[in-house]
């Protein structure tokens, strides 16, 4: 392999200056069922500066399950404003809340817009529960990380396409690509604007990242681990040592996600 001068630098010494890493799909704290060693807004910053990763758009594990915990999302993200953005998660499964949270989330800042997690969650995309979120996204421009996967009822790329061309002015950001179904995820953001891949999971598929560049173009695709569930650095080489240009790798690894968040900066 030509060792381009990103590469040669990473190898060196394990992350960049000049490709300071973006992680648009990250949480905090703990989840049920498993043991995280490094959850917590410090421990997390910690694996940051080890990687590289200079900034991170989290969700709350704890409010995947009970959407009251998001408002505490406002205070990471009001202690370590330079280091942290959030998603507020919507869960279809308590309408009843999603009017006042949507009005919690109005009068916070540092919030990029809402993470929705259908196959957890068991509503499906295109279900009415998910409207007023969407349609209040789509008036004020903000963006929508999505659990995808491949074949699935309630988050298929199929799915994703259909809230695409409904809500045109909502950046959709296809959480682990649609995993497995590839070809369509592909079609989705290439057809749409407004749809972005991004690689959390992936990644780790041999030859994907090449496939998605050539058909889609660095620009639509955005970078994600699940931290804490996954360590920077294995994404971040698997990103580095595709193949690739140097200029994709800066798209992908940070300057996407740049213009993306740039509004809430």
């Amino acid at each position: 392999m030509n060792l381009s001068p990103l590469i040669k630098e990473f190898m060196e010494r394990g992350r960049s200056e000049s490709c300071p890493v973006i992680d648009m799909h990250a949480h905090l704290g703990p989840y049920q069922g498993i043991y995280f060693p490094n959850p917590w807004p410090g421990d997390i910053i910690r694996t940051m500066d080890r990687c590289g990763v200079r900034m991170v758009v989290s969700s709350s594990h704890a409010a995947l399950i009970d959407t009251r915990e998001n408002i505490k999302m406002a205070d990471i993200v009001t202690k370590y404003p330079n280091r942290f953005r959030a998603y507020w998660v919507i869960n279809p499964n308590y309408p009843e809340r999603t009017q006042r949270e949507i009005e919690q989330f109005s009068e916070i800042k540092g919030l990029v817009g809402f993470k929705f997690l259908s196959d957890y969650h068991k509503f499906s995309l295109t279900d009415p529960r998910y409207e007023l979120a969407l349609k209040y996204a789509d008036e004020h421009e903000l963006l929508i990380l999505m659990h995808t996967w491949g074949n699935s009822s309630y988050d298929s790329p199929s799915l994703v396409e259909k809230l695409a061309s409904k809500y045109s002015h909502v950046t959709f950001l296809m959480g682990h690509s649609g995993y497995g179904e590839w070809e369509k995820s592909i079609q989705v953001a290439k057809d749409y604007p407004n749809v972005y891949l991004e690689l959390t999971a992936a990644y780790a598929v041999n030859g994907v990242i090449d496939w998605m560049v050539k058909e889609v173009g660095s620009h639509k695709i955005v970078f994600g681990t699940d931290l804490p569930w996954f360590d920077p650095h294995y994404g971040i080489g698997c990103v580095i040592f595709s193949r690739i240009t140097d200029k994709d790798r800066h798209n992908i690894l940070h300057q996407n996600a740049e213009r993306l968040i740039e509004p809430y900066l």
